[in-house]
């Protein structure tokens, strides 16, 4: 588990390492942010016996417009066999479902059950929790401008709903 008041690399590391050239690598510092959120993540969740790919297809599970399994492998950059396992495990504890998509019907969506939508409630809190613990060293300005350059990065510049 990642201290709350540290940062992703621990404290004896980071006094040596964080002059490094590595150190000013984005792509290393968006994966060492990604792991250590993950690893707070999983632990917030333990509770609801998620984790933070199946809280992630649940999620997305409880949206209005359900995806299939192969579009979320493509959202969240999983092989379409993880996709399965995990809507397999959320599909036999009750909180998704699979149903034929209405415009074609060779496709099935994932749909999230109204027990799933319960312990996404309670799975969103924890996860909220999560991330304010994971962003505490940053200001609310720097939070907004980090979601909003991340969302930027992942979606693209013009994304509908997309503040300029």
């Amino acid at each position: 588990m990642v201290d709350d008041a540290s940062g992703a690399v621990p404290v004896e590391l980071a006094g040596r390492f964080s002059s490094a050239a590595l150190a000013h690598d984005v792509e290393f510092l968006a994966v060492k942010a990604f792991a250590a959120g993950t690893r707070r993540l999983n632990h917030e969740l333990r509770p609801l016996d998620l984790r933070a790919r199946s809280y992630s297809v649940l999620s997305t599970a409880c949206e209005p417009q359900p995806l299939t399994q192969r579009e979320l492998a493509t959202l969240l950059e999983l092989d379409p066999s993880q996709v399965v396992a995990l809507v397999d495990e959320l599909e036999q504890r009750g909180l998704v479902t699979r149903v034929t998509d209405p415009r074609d019907r060779r496709r099935r969506l994932v749909q999230a059950s109204p027990r799933g939508r319960e312990v996404l409630r309670q799975a969103a809190a924890l996860a909220a929790a999560s991330e304010e613990a994971a962003l505490a060293p940053l200001s609310q300005p720097e939070r907004d401008a980090l979601r909003t350059l991340l969302r930027k990065l992942v979606f693209g510049p013009e994304v509908p709903g997309q503040e300029p």
